[in-house]
């Protein structure tokens, strides 16, 4: 599916407010969930199974590495070579360790800001991208009203807290709802660990921050993100037998992003909360 296709389609999606699709039961208790707001659609159709303050805005840290990374695949090349330069190393913190003068692939780098989710990584392919952040914030925009996020603004691709940027739940959960449909970024968001080499050799294994990934049976990736401003945030896919869903959880606890996540995640595919962290191929559906 073309870039221009997969925009039309997502912008056309009505995302309505309200539950839509819900036959696991009862829908958790907003009181009990942690987190400030959060979502659960339909990771076919859009339909919202569940929300609390979906359309509150927010900051939502390094979760919306989800978009540095759409914009990064969808210009492809992604076995050119990156240089990095030196203003790609000033920031902090979660640095993977880059350094100037280093040279990457692009995909390699894309694979460890979605896996480990490396600020100045995340600084580096927007620079190679747009010239420089304030330019490549601009282009973040421009892709986010593409897709219909009419109450989000992005000042740059790390997620790290800035004056005036923010996002909400709903449009949060639009992007995935995209990032999902690109083959490449569907398959680095659900990468458990993978290795690392750096420029002078040394390899280094970068473990995925989304721990449900390890323990949900049916976690299929996205992103973390956390900031003192933004809070715990998730946003995650699972799958279970014919049903696909996806969970926006922002500004939650640091232990409450994953009972937050695993309960709505677990409502939404009718799978026990405590559930195992594996399931027999049966179980889940497969021939």
């Amino acid at each position: 599916m073309s870039k221009a296709v997969l925009a039309a389609v997502c912008t056309s999606l009505a995302f309505p407010s309200g539950a839509a699709l819900a036959d696991a039961g009862a829908p958790p208790d907003s009181t009990k969930i942690q987190a400030q707001s959060a979502i659960i659609i339909d990771a076919l159709t859009g339909d919202p199974l569940f929300e609390k303050l979906a359309d509150e805005r927010r900051q939502v840290a390094s979760t919306q590495k989800l978009l540095t990374a759409l914009l990064v695949a969808e210009r492809g090349q992604l076995d050119a070579e990156v240089i990095v330069e030196k203003s790609d190393t000033q920031v902090v913190p979660s640095k993977l360790g880059i350094h100037p003068s280093d040279c990457y692939l692009r995909r390699d780098l894309l694979k460890a800001l979605l896996v480990c989710s490396g600020n100045d990584v995340a600084r580096c392919l927007a620079r190679d991208h747009s010239g420089s952040v304030a330019d490549f914030a601009a282009a973040m925009n421009a892709r986010a009203a593409l897709l219909g996020m009419s109450s989000s603004n992005f000042a740059n691709p790390s997620g790290l807290t800035a004056e005036g940027q923010y996002s909400t739940a709903r449009d949060m959960a639009r992007l995935a709802w995209l990032v999902l449909r690109h083959p490449v970024l569907r398959e680095i968001v659900r990468t458990r660990e993978f290795e690392f080499q750096f420029a002078n050799g040394t390899v280094q294994p970068l473990v995925n921050t989304n721990r449900l990934l390890r323990t949900s049976p049916v976690c299929e990736g996205m992103k973390t993100g956390f900031t003192y401003a933004a809070g715990r945030c998730l946003i995650c896919s699972g799958t279970y037998q014919e049903r696909s869903v996806i969970v926006v959880v922002l500004g939650s606890t640091n232990s409450g992003i994953w009972q937050d996540s695993r309960t709505l995640l677990h409502w939404a595919l009718d799978l026990p909360e405590e559930a195992p962290a594996t399931l027999t191929a049966k179980s889940q559906g497969d021939s």
